[in-house]
Formats: structure tokens, C-alpha cells, sequence
């Protein structure tokens, strides 16, 4: 892993200069609304809710969900609909898609949802846009999934319905998004490779990294997006953001008992046997192969598990490598209250100044 180096730190390492002040960025939060095995898709969206309503009074800087399809262990599979819900029930804190798959959508569905967001709640909500159907194959069919070589085209349209501004001769020209021309919301690329690193650059956009999902191509994403940034009405200069897998607990070993539920999710997945989210116990009597020791070993070796200082050295070492201006932090976890508690961690020990 090309971060490994960078994110990943002993118990007992002596704390550097850099890990006890790390730099400071935003950190922001992403959800994917876990469904715990025994509980409901219902009662994840409750407590995506809850985790929101906790962030906000934390400090940190936005709220952002994921859009999944048939993986009965995310529920949030409609990130409109529950933005929407999210900035109801919250008045500061940003909000928005970690990211909407345009090629799942029409782009004026798209801009017209999001626009109505936006005028509901206005200077609130961030349009994080992904090229990824976010599933499986045949669910992507019964999407529409048009497709990553459509994206250009989709994307285009989605900034005209937005601005207003089309190329002569367009057959969209006459039609307005109603809300979306003059209630635009904050619009971001996501990627976890260098294209929608170039788009977002070329088009001087911010840029999200899927860290917590593509590890290995943060780095030379990140620079293609400052190599390729152009000034825009939007930013004078790149904005990079990097979202990684953060897991905090009072102990390292505390925290990698709490990781194995998101281990085990994840060679399931990988397998082709998603499923809910299981409980750390099921976690931990698992008979893992040495093949599948070997990819959980490999994913965490870019996640930040750990007890606060750990955390905290790692949280740095990912600031520095990366040059990240914030940071985004998804937790899976079994228990909500977990979810929750590894939250107020992160903020004692990233968002509160050192004594």
C-alpha cells in the first residue's frame, strides 16, 4: 500500500511533533447507514440520523451519505431522500451525497432534486457526484446504469441545468430545472482513480478521494488533480478532500475487536455473499482462510483503527501525505452507540486543541 507507511502506527510508538499536533484540517463525516444483523434498514436510517445530529454538535464540518444498491447491509440506497431528512433534523452542519452515481440518474432528476434541497435548505447542501453504478452488475441494469462513458455527456448536462448556461444549438436549452437553476448546491467530484481526478481539476471543481476504498491510487489521484486544476467561478485554487476508514475506541485492541464486523462485511462482499452487518463476536469465531486473513489485513493497513493516539498519529500521517484541506472519516461499526462513542473520540483528540 502506498499509504501504509503513512496512516498505520504501533501501540506504545513514540508520539512525534507531527502526530501529538497534527496539521489542521476540516474533518467531516460519511455514512453508509450500516444495517446490524437483527436490526432493520429502518432503524439504520435512525441512527444515520442520530450520528448527524452527534456530528453537528461535535463540530465537525459536513454530513455526507453514500448511495448503495442491493447490499442488504447499507441502507442508503436514496441519498436525496434521506439529505433531505438529515438536514431537517440538524441547522448548521453541511449535508450532502458521498455521492449521488450520476450515471444511476437523469441529470435534470439530479439537478431538480438537489435544487430543492438546496432552496429548503440553502448554503447547507454539497452534490458529491460519482461514475460508479455502486453495485453489482445485473442491479446496475435494472438502475439504467448508463454507463461510465456516458458520464462526460451526463455531467455536462448536470452543470447546464444548474447554471442555465448551454452550447449553442443544445436540445436542453429551453428546459429549466425547477429548483436547481439559481438554487445550485455545492457540487464536488468523488473518484477513486485519476479520471474523476482530472475532470474535477480541469473543471476546477473540489475533488473527493475514496481513500477508504482505492488506497493505492491516492497519491497519484491527488496529483493529477493539482497538475490538472484550472481556476473556476467555483475555486481559485484545489480543494482535495480524503475520506478514510476510522475506527476509535478507549484501546487499540478495543477498536480492532469493534473493526471485525467491517472485516468480515467486507470478505463477504468480496465473495459474493453480501450481507448485514454481523456482530463482533460472529466476527471473531469466523474460521478465516489464509487467503482471507491476507485481504483483511491488507484493507486495514489503510484504515485508522485504534485508541485515540493512535488514531491521531494516523490522522496526521494521512494529512501530511496527502496535503489533504480535510479529511472524511467513515466508521462501520456493529453497535450505533460504537459508532457514536468512536465520534467523540476522534473529536477530543483532532477537533480540540492540544493543552
Amino acid at each position: 500500500m502506498l499509504l501504509a507507511r503513512f496512516v498505520t502506527s504501533a501501540p506504545g510508538d513514540p508520539v512525534t511533533e507531527e502526530a501529538a499536533n497534527p496539521p489542521h484540517v476540516p474533518l467531516s463525516v460519511l455514512d453508509l447507514a450500516p444495517v446490524p444483523t437483527g436490526s432493520s434498514p429502518g432503524d439504520a436510517l435512525r441512527a444515520t440520523i442520530d450520528l448527524a445530529r452527534h456530528a453537528e454538535r461535535l463540530g465537525f464540518r459536513r454530513f455526507w451519505v453514500a448511495e448503495h444498491h442491493n447490499m442488504p447491509g447499507v441502507a442508503s440506497s436514496a441519498p436525496p431522500v434521506l439529505v433531505g431528512e438529515i438536514a431537517a433534523a440538524t441547522s448548521s452542519i453541511r449535508v450532502g451525497s458521498g455521492g449521488v452515481m450520476l450515471p444511476n440518474h437523469a441529470s435534470l432528476i439530479v439537478a431538480e432534486q438537489f435544487g430543492m434541497l438546496e432552496a429548503l435548505h440553502p448554503g447547507r447542501i454539497d452534490l458529491g457526484i460519482g461514475r460508479a453504478p455502486g453495485t453489482d452488475q445485473a442491479t446496475a441494469a435494472a438502475l439504467g446504469h448508463r454507463g461510465p462513458d456516458d458520464f462526460p455527456r451526463q455531467l455536462t448536462e448536470l452543470l447546464g441545468f444548474f447554471t442555465g448556461e448551454w452550447p449553442a444549438g443544445h436540445p436542453y436549452a429551453t428546459v429549466r430545472a425547477v429548483p436547481g437553476q439559481g438554487s445550485a448546491p455545492a457540487m464536488w467530484l468523488l473518484g477513486s482513480s485519476g479520471y474523476s481526478a482530472q475532470v474535477a481539476g480541469l473543471l476546477g471543481l473540489p475533488f473527493a478521494f475514496a481513500h477508504h476504498f482505492m488506497p493505492a491510487n491516492t497519491l497519484p489521484a491527488l496529483a493529477l488533480y493539482r497538475e490538472t486544476f484550472r481556476p473556476s467561478a467555483t475555486l481559485d485554487r484545489p480543494y482535495a478532500m480524503v475520506a478514510a476508514g476510522v475506527i476509535c475506541a478507549q484501546t487499540d485492541e478495543r477498536a480492532q475487536w469493534l473493526a471485525g464486523p467491517s472485516a468480515l462485511s467486507f470478505v463477504r462482499l468480496r465473495s459474493g455473499r453480501p450481507g448485514t452487518l454481523p456482530s463482533p463476536e460472529e466476527a471473531a469465531s469466523y474460521p478465516y482462510t489464509d487467503a482471507e486473513r491476507a485481504m483483511v489485513a491488507e484493507r486495514q493497513s489503510s484504515q485508522l483503527i485504534g485508541s485515540p493516539g493512535t488514531v491521531r498519529r494516523g490522522m496526521a500521517g494521512l494529512a501530511a501525505a496527502t496535503r489533504a484541506d480535510e479529511l472524511m472519516i467513515t466508521t462501520m461499526v456493529f453497535d450505533p452507540a460504537d459508532r457514536l462513542r468512536s465520534l467523540d473520540l476522534v473529536a477530543e483528540t483532532a477537533l480540540r486543541p492540544v493543552a
